[in-house]
């Protein structure tokens, strides 16, 4: 009967990083680095937003598009952070976390034969949506610019491709990179899409875990034609609740509407209740984390420097993403591999982000520092080791 199935399904495979966490997670005493989770509990006085709607039986569907309230949360929210106005009633969609939003972005513009560009080394998430709408991802390697994307791989691309180009992801602050833009990159990113008749799809969920500066989101120069990513996940640690955010122009969330619609009905009202208590009493609960993200990170980017890892220094989200020095198992699979057998710490194999991530690790550096200074004596007793 596997036959039957849609043949786009045997095109895709599980991520690659949940693969490889299964794989090593049944190792004793194995410190994992691995999954893109923060640390953190959801804020005290958030969870007590989830009891009370349990309590007084929001336990109900709300309408497709979800709640006005929470709607109207999240338009003041990224107003007062990004200042960009959506419209509560008709630019803004609650989904299932931001990866029902890309899910649901993807399909309603995608058609088969369609390609679309995406930076790379990049999250995972996106090329298997992709495929499954019959369309092809186009990678624009950005590992010999410090992971930046430039105006002039878009003009590349656009000049071998032309209209088969239907969009363009971004995602940043980057995962797997940690790295992010300046106003000044995201205005000649954005200068130079209004060339083409693209749409982007740009995923900002880490956008409150900025730390040299202010997130700068593209539909602030591009409106008519972004599609932006958000949630809750990253900023209030609430990946469990699974509630994210579509907000884009009137004209694109109709279309966009119609399919969430059919992939999830509405998201959790319990979710979404919660969510307006973090998006309004919580606006500023990710600065208390930001400033422990950045002790680890610069904890961790200093002593894998001192390791011999090349690593652009990242300016947001929570991941390390270095360079395996020469002399070492240079296929990032099997270093991650080896790594765990010997020293029990897991990593993620560079792979996992497309080709250009090959020969290349990402660490998450979301956990306590007592298990990023032990997890960084395991590397250091590895990589002595191993000289």
């Amino acid at each position: 009967m596997t036959s039957r199935f849609n043949k786009q399904v045997n095109k895709i495979e599980v991520s690659l990083i949940r693969r490889f966490d299964e794989q090593v997670s049944s190792i004793k005493d194995m410190i994992k680095l691995t999954l893109g989770e923060p640390d953190f509990n959801t804020p005290e006085h958030v969870k007590a937003a989830g009891i009370e709607a349990i309590e007084q039986n929001y336990t109900h569907y709300t309408g497709m598009t979800g709640l006005i309230e929470a709607r109207e949360a999240m338009s003041k929210f990224f107003d007062k952070k990004y200042g960009i106005a959506y419209k509560p009633e008709t630019e803004i969609l609650v989904t299932v976390g931001a990866t029902q939003a890309i899910s649901a972005a993807l399909l309603a513009i995608l058609e088969e034969g369609d390609k679309v560009l995406l930076p790379s080394p990049i999250y995972p998430g996106y090329e298997p949506i992709i495929t499954l709408a019959k369309a092809d991802p186009v990678y624009l390697d950005t590992s010999k610019n410090n992971f930046v994307l430039t105006p002039e791989m878009i003009d590349q691309a656009m000049s071998e491709y032309g209209d088969q180009i239907k969009a363009i992801i971004l995602n940043y602050p980057s995962n797997p990179t940690g790295v992010t833009y300046t106003e000044e990159e995201v205005k000649a990113i954005a200068d130079t899409v209004k060339k083409y008749p693209i749409f982007v799809i740009s995923d900002e969920i880490y956008s409150e875990l900025t730390y040299d500066g202010a997130h700068i989101s593209i539909s602030k120069y591009i409106p008519e034609r972004t599609i932006i990513i958000n949630g809750l996940s990253k900023s209030h640690a609430m990946t469990g609740w699974r509630l994210g955010f579509i907000l884009a122009d009137e004209k694109l969330t109709k279309e966009i509407m119609k399919v969430h619609q059919y992939l999830v009905t509405a998201a959790s009202t319990i979710s979404q209740k919660a969510a307006i208590r973090a998006l309004v009493e919580g606006i500023d609960d990710a600065n208390e984390m930001k400033i422990e993200y950045k002790k680890r990170r610069d904890f961790v980017y200093e002593e894998m420097t001192k390791l011999g890892f090349e690593i652009a220094r990242p300016n947001g989200a929570f991941y390390i993403f270095g360079k395996i020095p020469q002399g070492y198992i240079q296929n990032s699979m099997d270093f991650c591999v080896d790594l765990a057998k010997n020293n029990k710490l897991a990593i993620i194999p560079g792979i996992a982000f497309g080709q250009a991530g090959e020969g290349y690790v990402r660490i998450s550096y979301a956990a306590s520092m007592e298990t990023l200074q032990e997890a960084m004596k395991r590397l250091t007793a590895y990589m002595n080791n191993k000289k």
